[in-house]
């Protein structure tokens, strides 16, 4: 992890990893919209961790969705299923964080959670950690 942001890609990498704690245990106690968007926010802060490596600083969530399909997954550095999971993981996350009376489904929560462990370890072995 040669990068003049280092200490921040190690510190969204350790972001990433407390975000799939917290979503476990809010899905432990049945907070099903408030876990799905922590595992997004896992994926999320993982990606920016491979973009901040990549010399990208990148805070909306819209460009580092679109920087990572463009750079990883266009490219084949990074499967497709990888880059719908994103995806799906976004928008599954504002339906959770900002659905008002519609409701993540619970059945999608531990899916979410997976798929956000998934691309967190997909990150790590592009970064070779």
């Amino acid at each position: 992890m040669k990068s003049q942001f280092a200490e921040e890609i190690a510190a969204n990498l350790e972001r990433a990893e407390e975000s799939l704690q917290a979503a476990r245990e809010l899905d432990a106690k049945s907070f099903h919209d408030f876990a799905v968007s922590r595992a997004y926010y896992a994926a999320f802060y993982a990606a920016t961790a491979l973009l901040l490596h990549e010399g990208l600083e990148l805070s909306k969530h819209s460009a580092v969705i679109a920087s990572i399909h463009q750079r990883f997954v266009k490219t084949g550095k990074m499967d497709k299923a990888q880059g719908k999971a994103l995806n799906w993981l976004f928008e599954l996350r504002n339906v959770g964080d900002y659905g008002g009376i519609e409701h993540v489904p619970e059945p999608e929560v531990e899916p979410a959670i997976e798929a956000a462990e998934q691309f967190l370890k997909t990150i790590k072995l592009l970064l070779q950690l």
